[in-house]
């Protein structure tokens, strides 16, 4: 059997088995799925998906689709990728404080907000 014919796209069900672990966030017209989920010699993996609404159209003739971007990242990367994370945001707050822009509002959650946060392992 050659390799092609090894390789076949998975079904949606396949898929969700793969699925250890997920959490959402939903921001207006976006939604962010973390997935943890495990490579074939079980190894754990974040697969992060923004999901946007697209909405073309109006009234009955309105047509809904959802354009979808992905980022794997694996563990060997965790720690460069929040240092980079938490850099980056720090430098936006630190940034809207210096020219005075307004805090973007924020949706009530049990999670306390914080100007700085740090996250180990």
């Amino acid at each position: 059997m050659c390799v092609m014919e090894e390789y076949r796209k998975k079904t949606a069900e396949e898929i969700e088995k793969d699925v250890i672990f997920s959490h959402s966030i939903k921001a207006g017209k976006r939604i962010y799925y973390m997935d943890v989920r495990k490579t074939r010699k079980d190894e754990m993996y974040l697969s992060i998906t923004e999901s946007k609404k697209i909405v073309s159209g109006e009234g009955e003739d309105a047509q809904v689709s959802f354009e979808k971007h992905k980022i794997f990242l694996y563990r060997e990367d965790f720690s460069n990728f929040i240092d980079g994370l938490t850099k980056t945001i720090k430098f936006i707050h630190e940034a809207e404080k210096a020219s005075g822009a307004d805090e973007p509002a924020q949706e009530e959650s049990d999670d306390k907000s914080s100007d700085e946060f740090k996250i180990e392992f």
